[in-house]
């Protein structure tokens, strides 16, 4: 059992934790509780090492004794250990360094979100969350967001992370992934996305409630598209309205049979 905070895991941990330079140099993240571990597991993503304390539940055990038997690497730690790596106000008992598998791109993609400036870790993670569940081919990240591998982005993502491929790059990058693909920027002077075609190859700017979309990605934008809202409400924040957005594009796909 690890009972040292500073054994050498445990600072592992806490670096990758805890700077996304660290994150990106090492190919891996963190990931926290039985749920957010057995997503990765059945998405067939590599543990390095897997670390749990007393408090976990039956179904965590078991989980931790299949991953022991397939050569995972797993430590028991103490509780007060487990406290000083953990995100969350009370630990969920086990977490794990995973490496970062990047689910490939397809080679012709229809469905792009790109969250720009999105600093929020919660905002980010819903959207996530939601392009997995609207059918979005991938996310592509660029410079002005957060990292999409960051603790409460992951925990937001709810397992989204290990479904969509995912990608942080530069806006010379996502020019050309998205080249031929109709660009919309999420905008309140935009036409309203009931009225919007959203069934041919597209790919959606969300930006900040407070800043909205940055000039890069109003560059490469070939319209704007908005909510219709009613009641006064100004504004969404981002998280709400591109998950409005992308289901409003699923809405129409499912629709026209695709």
């Amino acid at each position: 059992m690890i009972t040292s905070s500073q054994n050498s895991k445990i600072k592992r941990v806490r670096a990758l934790l805890g700077r996304s330079k660290e994150r990106r140099e090492a190919g891996a993240f963190v990931t926290e509780g039985a749920r957010l571990v057995e997503e990765a597991v059945i998405s067939n993503w590599r543990l390095e090492i897997v670390l749990y304390d007393e408090t976990l539940g039956e179904r965590g055990k078991l989980q931790v004794e299949g991953l022991r038997s397939k050569g995972v690497d797993v430590e028991e730690v103490s509780t007060s250990v487990m406290k000083t790596v953990s995100e969350t106000e009370t630990p969920q008992g086990i977490l794990a360094v995973v490496k970062n598998h990047q689910l490939p791109i397809a080679n012709h993609p229809t469905f792009i979100l790109i969250p720009d400036q999105i600093r929020d870790p919660g905002n980010l993670g819903t959207l996530l969350r939601s392009a997995a569940a609207a059918g979005v081919d991938a996310a592509l990240i660029p410079p002005e967001t957060t990292d999409a591998f960051a603790p409460k982005v992951l925990r937001s993502g709810m397992g989204a992370h290990f479904r969509l491929p995912i990608r942080s790059m530069g806006w010379d990058e996502i020019e050309k992934i998205i080249s031929g693909m109709n660009v919309y920027a999420a905008d309140m002077d935009g036409q309203p996305c009931w009225e919007t075609d959203l069934r041919q190859p597209v790919a959606l700017i969300i930006g900040s409630e407070a800043e909205g979309v940055s000039a890069s990605g109003r560059r490469l934008a070939s319209g704007k598209i908005n909510i219709p809202m009613k009641g006064g409400t100004e504004s969404l924040n981002a998280g709400a309205a591109g998950s409005v957005l992308m289901f409003e594009a699923a809405r129409q796909r499912m629709v026209n049979g695709e």
